[in-house]
């Protein structure tokens, strides 16, 4: 039985992840768990499992999917508390720093300023993207990300070439740069040593037995296991040599290759033959019989190590550094018994199988599901390789592949030896020995047992200076029976010694070199400051990996990286393209937000609707409607009830039956209130003797309107039409609305909005929910006015009594000073800023600058949040209503935190929810206004400015403050909740606005 959890908008690393649905594996209840984000590359994993679940078929890449297979039906219960502690784990220790993790480029970047590098630990499939944001940003690469396609790393060293910058990788697993070790990396005394080579264990071998011999390394620059490749060509090698000939404190260079093409090769030791510092290099593969010119030609990593060291030491090369290695007191091996060698690093096992062909003779290296020697029995497995990693921590992390091997090949009775590396330093396991030797154990006694001989061989690559002490290592695993060799060549000579197998090496001598030399380039400023200076890295991906750099003197900023767009390729290449047109639409988008910053909303009147909307005063009875254009068949419940409501009101028809047949067939148009001028609360039916504000933008010099509020109970905005509802429609406007009129002509200027909602907002108002601060405050203003009127006693005593009790009556006031501001900002302007928000109960609908009055629209989603008594989340119906408008402009849903005694009523929580969820809409805006500021949030003015662009890079889609209509029209409002903006009428919107740039993304 599967079951399935989702954890929306909660990005992990994939290594911790990994580590995570190992520990659930264990749990006896659990058949089969995999724990990953939503990418599309992780749900191929999943169904190639069987673990693929409709729920995780429908994650974003920004989202968690759990799924375990479990015959228990509660096992959730017992494996979910154990993700939040592990998750809580990791947050606590994120949290414990004093410096808080940066979400952006933006803010990675002020955060270290001068920062040099970035170091990549994200998925491959976003990797390329970033990267080049990063080169672009003129910072050198170190990618650990490894499964990038070919032709992108391709593409990115021609570009790191180009601007003078080091591309070090992808799947560069190790590396040190003037003397701090990064990614998965040993600790190496400083000296005099500059390395360069395919960045895995290879590196790791050379540079420790260096370290081990007395020596010391300034740098050691990961290329990546493809640069040799006849494709990428040596870019990074051959950029990492010119560097390091131009760089004074580095005496001798060592080049460590995996088998290259030859025509790069003899690129690569052309160029080395034409630099002065002496040479020493290995292309494991190869078994040079003699030393080339200058270049001096190793056969194992042990022996390059040595060379490098004579060579530092300003000592002869000798002709020979084999050392024959004391053959164990022990049995030797029946000849049918073969060697089995399980490796947690690529340039290790190539080198074991290497040596393991050459001195039996076989079929020499292969490279096919994770074997790098498979002949007649003789097996070495790479168990870092993808076959074996995919979904699965790297084995130098986590010993279950390597255990599940040993416990494999030792009840293999043609088994007699099973060789393997133990790689310490940082990233890898702080301790491998004790996670491997209950296996190995256990292997010792069942071989024992059955009467026949199993040894266990070992190299441990490390320093004494690695976090997990290296010759505690090798002692623990001496006292467990296990054969320990200095060296990994060592060890493999080791495990054909038992048996009875000897290697030997010849003596080489140094032959003239024949081919020609060239001029070497100049090295660019970047890659020196970068070679003379400590790294200042911006660590993109995995937090562990700030540790060394910091423990030795470098610079780090971690960057909690997560997929832009949650993963979307076409809008991430959206994005990408846009960010070419950074620079044009922030000026574009800055006059957007001056204009809504700027915006002077005046209240200047209350009017019948048809007297300042000429559409509702021609013959075709017309009614007005929120959100984006929709037909009466498509209306839902509660629009339809506000539409034979406003029937009845205007007296079309006598009766509910004959307006719903008036409706029907077609004699009444429907307009959206937003395509003149005009927005509507809930259904948002705007009819042509209704009273509306009129809200004048004096900036701008536009208007905007909106009907008043009705109060509260059975009203036609929630879609009620009784003889209730029609006649408070009728009081509204046949008293309330020209009382007010009359009340606001004794103004000299009309009410000035800005003052009243800048005052009101520090009174706990959010403008959405909550209006009561600024419905009294509007009171306060306009009570006296009344007074002054010549309205009956009577009449005036009923309006400011309505007034009064009506807490929410000041919401139509602030949607018509939101449509005003809005609106003067679409005039004459361009950009990705939002311009309109709103939902008619099918659809909701965004507008922004640069498209005008197009909408770009999506499926609305249905409000969450408390219920009338006697009602459920089953009678609500889809968000409705063009009240959007507010949090448009910043306030409503996106200033939750100026209202926190109205977030339990929206089932928003409690303060801490209220903060968290301004914080999170601050994320998606481009500024905040400073003419509204919010005391409870440290007096910073509301958001301003929703961006498109943000909102589709991060998946924060705006949070709305809304009412809950019942689904059945008749009925009226059953609840109150907060409702997210559809993301597919951003991405709809953003693409749009692409094809307006000539941007056009299959």
């Amino acid at each position: 039985m599967l079951q399935t959890v989702i954890l929306k908008n909660n990005y992990q690393d994939s290594i911790n992840l990994m580590l995570l649905t190992n520990r659930i594996n264990d749990f006896d209840s659990v058949i089969m768990s995999q724990i990953m984000m939503g990418t599309d590359a992780n749900k191929d994993i999943l169904n190639n499992t069987n673990l693929l679940t409709s729920e995780a078929q429908e994650a974003s890449a920004n989202d968690l999917m759990i799924v375990v297979e479990s015959d228990d039906e509660a096992i959730m219960d017992e494996v979910l508390p154990e993700i939040h502690s592990f998750l809580d784990d990791l947050s606590s220790n994120d949290s414990a720093s004093e410096k808080k993790a940066a979400t952006s480029w933006q803010e990675a970047l002020e955060g270290l300023p001068d920062a040099n590098m970035a170091l990549f630990s994200i998925p491959g499939e976003y990797g390329a993207s970033e990267m080049e944001k990063a080169l672009n940003h003129n910072l050198h690469v170190f990618s650990f990300t490894d499964n990038i396609p070919l032709e992108d790393e391709v593409r990115l060293k021609k570009l790191a070439h180009k601007k003078g910058l080091l591309m070090m990788g992808p799947d560069c697993g190790t590396g040190i740069i003037s003397s701090i070790p990064l990614a998965f990396t040993n600790v190496v005394s400083p000296g005099n040593i500059g390395v360069v080579g395919a960045s895995g264990t290879g590196i790791q071998e050379v540079t420790t037995i260096i370290d081990r011999l007395g020596g010391g390394v300034v740098h050691a620059i990961g290329t990546g296991g493809r640069d040799l490749s006849d494709k990428v060509g040596a870019t990074t090698m051959k950029d990492a040599i010119v560097a390091l000939e131009h760089h004074a404190p580095t005496d001798v260079i060592c080049v460590i290759s995996k088998p290259p093409a030859k025509e790069v090769r003899d690129e690569v030791v052309q160029l080395l033959q034409s630099i002065t510092k002496p040479v020493v290099a290995i292309f494991l593969g190869e078994k040079p019989e003699s030393h080339e010119g200058k270049l001096y030609l190793a056969h194992t990593l042990e022996e390059a190590a040595h060379i490098a060291v004579d060579l530092a030491n300003d000592e002869a090369v000798k002709a020979n550094y084999f050392e024959k290695v004391d053959a164990p007191e022990v049995q030797t091996l029946a000849e049918d018994k073969v060697v089995k060698g399980l490796y947690s690093g690529g340039t290790l096992a190539s080198e074991a199988g290497m040596m393991i062909s050459e001195a039996l003779s076989l079929e020499g290296l292969v490279k096919q599901e994770g074997y790098v020697l498979h002949s007649h029995g003789y097996d070495v497995i790479d168990l870092g390789d993808d076959i074996y990693t995919q979904g699965r921590p790297h084995p130098m992390i986590a010993p279950e592949v390597r255990i599940e091997k040993i416990e494999q090949y030792a009840k293999d009775s043609q088994t007699g030896i099973i060789l393997f590396d133990v790689v310490l330093g940082y990233g890898a396991h702080e301790d491998m020995v004790s996670a491997l030797l209950p296996a190995i154990k256990a292997a010792q006694e069942s071989a024992a047992a059955e009467m026949r001989d199993l040894y266990f061989v070992a190299t441990v690559c490390g320093t004494e200076k690695d976090p997990q002490n290296y010759q505690d290592a090798v002692k623990r695993l001496k006292e467990a029976g296990v054969l320990i060799a200095e060296s990994n060549a060592k060890a493999v000579q080791l495990a054909l010694l038992l048996k009875g197998i000897e290697i030997t090496e010849a003596d080489k001598e140094v032959k003239p070199y024949a081919g020609t030399t060239i001029e070497v380039p100049e090295v660019s400023e970047k890659v020196m400051e970068l070679l003379t200076t400590k790294p200042r890295i911006i660590n993109v991906g995995l937090q562990n990996f700030n540790e060394s750099i910091l423990t030795y003197g470098g610079q780090s900023e971690q960057f909690n990286w997560r997929p832009r767009a949650n993963g979307n390729k076409k809008m991430i290449k959206i994005l990408d393209a846009l960010d070419a047109h950074k620079e044009m639409i922030d000026a574009e988008n800055q006059k957007v937000l001056d204009k809504m910053k700027n915006a002077q909303p005046f209240l200047i009147d209350v009017v019948p609707a048809k007297t300042v909307i000429p559409e509702l005063n021609e013959a075709q009875k017309t009614l007005l409607h929120a959100g984006p254009p929709i037909t009466w068949d498509q209306m839902t419940g509660p629009m339809k009830g506000s539409c034979i409501g406003a029937a009845l009101f205007e007296r079309w028809a006598e009766t509910e039956e004959e307006a719903e047949s008036l409706l029907a067939r077609g004699d009444v148009r429907f307009m959206p209130c937003h395509h003149v001028q005009a927005v509507g609360p809930m259904g948002g039916i705007t009819s042509s003797n209704m009273p509306v504000f009129v809200v004048e933008n004096r900036l701008e010099g536009n208007q905007a309107y909106c009907i008043l509020n009705e109060g509260i109970g059975k009203v036609l905005r929630f879609g009620a039409y009784s003889e209730e509802v029609i006649t408070r429609l009728d009081w509204i406007k046949d008293t309330l609305a020209p009382t007010l009129a009359k009340a606001l002509a004794l103004t000299e200027e009309g009410l000035n909005l800005n003052v009243l909602i800048a005052r009101s907002i520090t009174m706990g108002d959010e403008f959405h929910q909550r209006n009561m601060a600024a419905s009294l405050n509007f009171l306060k203003e306009l009570a006296p006015l009344i007074i002054k009127t010549d309205a009956p006693e009577s009449e005036k005593y009923e309006v400011i009594k309505f007034l009064a009790d009506t807490d929410q009556f000041f919401l139509n006031v602030m949607m018509a000073t939101g449509k005003a501001i809005v609106d003067g900002a679409r005039k004459d302007t361009l950009g990705t800023v939002v311009t309109t928000m709103t939902r008619n109960g099918v659809d909701f609908g965004v507008r922004i600058a640069e498209t005008g009055n197009d909408w770009h629209t999506a499926p609305v989603n249905t409000p969450k949040g408390l219920y009338f008594t006697g009602f459920t989340e089953e009678d609500g119906n889809p968000d409705v209503g063009d009240s959007a408008i507010t949090e448009t402009i910043g306030v409503g849903g996106m200033a939750m935190i100026a209202a926190p005694g109205v977030t339990r009523f929206v089932g928003a929580g409690g303060f801490d929810d209220a903060l968290a969820t301004s914080n999170e809409m601050a994320q998606i805006c481009l500024g905040h206004n400073p003419t509204f500021t919010i005391p409870t949030w440290n007096f910073q003015g509301t958001c301003l400015g929703i961006d498109i662009r943000k909102v589709v890079e991060t998946g924060i889609t705006p949070v709305i403050n809304t009412g809950i209509a019942h689904k059945e029209a008749g009925v009226g409002q059953v609840g109150a909740g907060t409702v997210r903006a559809p993301l597919g009428c951003f991405e709809k919107a953003l693409e749009a606005y692409a094809e307006k740039l000539g941007i056009v993304v299959d």
